[in-house]
């Protein structure tokens, strides 16, 4: 079972005490998997597909509730991809269908016997913050995934329009969030990329033992790649360290053999000593051990001196 089935499955067993919040809920799912048939007149048809048991006997149960009648459940099994079975709810051409569509603010106005669908989300639902947190529910029941941490950190909502993924986007973003929509082949895509983001997104709807899971893997990730920076950082500077303790070894020998130390100030000729005998020894070891001590910006500065030293005699050369 993937990330994202978790989730769903877990929020599919909340509780909506509130009818205001079972209403933007339903409205949300019927916006996101559902689709309306107009048959004669006023009369509408409403269907609702999706792959998730849990989400089909969650939308059976919200219909249930707060309309008294049950919808008519059809399991197809797919053929085609991972050939999982599809769930189809219908509310079949009845006052009944009216009435959701109506509550819900799905149907706006009716011309000429055919019903005009706002695509947008109707501000009368979302009023309430309680009723924002449904309506976000029901949309990532409806089209919504979340995809595993341990991959990549992508949260995302399709909408089946421009209208509706704007809607949907400036939603999320009154909650303090920030979403963004985009175009992806037919259809428009709200998403969150930001760990902080996806982690806020799933304690609003109530997907709290994901965000807990996401959060785990998020502070292992993060933790995993701070140390990987410490220790690449560490290995550079060691591979510093080294080549110069090279250079200057190489340069102390050149000036010991072609200009000699008798020809160099004491406090050159200490240090080149030292770093003759402790090849590896650190910037601050060696001036540990010089008499009086020195830091280690004395002793690089006297190391560089005699780097020039060599460099100059070599061009000379």
């Amino acid at each position: 079972m993937t990330f994202s089935s978790k989730a769903k499955n877990e929020i599919c067993r909340i509780i909506t005490k509130r009818s205001c919040c079972r209403l933007a809920e339903l409205a949300a799912l019927i916006h996101t998997c559902g689709s309306v048939q107009q048959v004669s007149g006023r009369k509408a048809s409403l269907k609702l597909t999706t792959e998730n048991a849990s989400i089909a006997r969650r939308i059976f149960m919200l219909i249930k509730d707060s309309y008294q009648i049950a919808p008519e459940v059809l399991v197809r099994r797919n053929r085609r991809l991972r050939k999982n079975n599809s769930y189809v709810l219908l509310v079949p051409v009845s006052k009944d269908g009216n009435k959701i569509l109506e509550d819900t603010c799905m149907r706006i106005r009716t011309i000429k016997d055919s019903v005009e669908i706002q695509l947008d989300i109707n501000p009368q639902l979302v009023r309430k913050r309680c009723c924002k947190k449904s309506y976000l529910r029901g949309a990532f029941l409806g089209g919504g995934s979340v995809s595993d941490p341990e991959k990549a950190y992508h949260l995302e909502f399709v909408a089946h329009s421009e209208k509706y993924g704007e809607a949907l986007c400036d939603l999320i973003n009154e909650l303090g969030l920030h979403a963004k929509l985009i175009e992806r082949k037919n259809n428009y895509v709200v998403y969150l990329k930001e760990g902080e983001h996806i982690v806020n997104l799933l304690s609003l709807i109530g997907a709290h033992t994901a965000l807990l899971n996401f959060e785990n893997i998020r502070i292992y990730k993060d933790m995993r790649n701070n140390i990987n920076r410490i220790v690449n950082c560490e290995t550079a500077n060691l591979g510093k360290t080294i080549n110069a303790s090279i250079r200057q070894v190489e340069n102390i020998e050149y000036i010991k053999e072609r200009i000699g130390f008798s020809n160099l100030t004491p406090s050159l000729r200490e240090i080149a000593d030292l770093r003759i005998k402790y090849p590896d020894a650190s910037l601050r070891e060696l001036g540990d051990m010089l008499s009086p001590q020195v830091g280690k910006s004395g002793v690089n500065h006297r190391l560089r001196k005699l780097d020039k030293i060599a460099e100059d005699h070599r061009n000379n050369l």
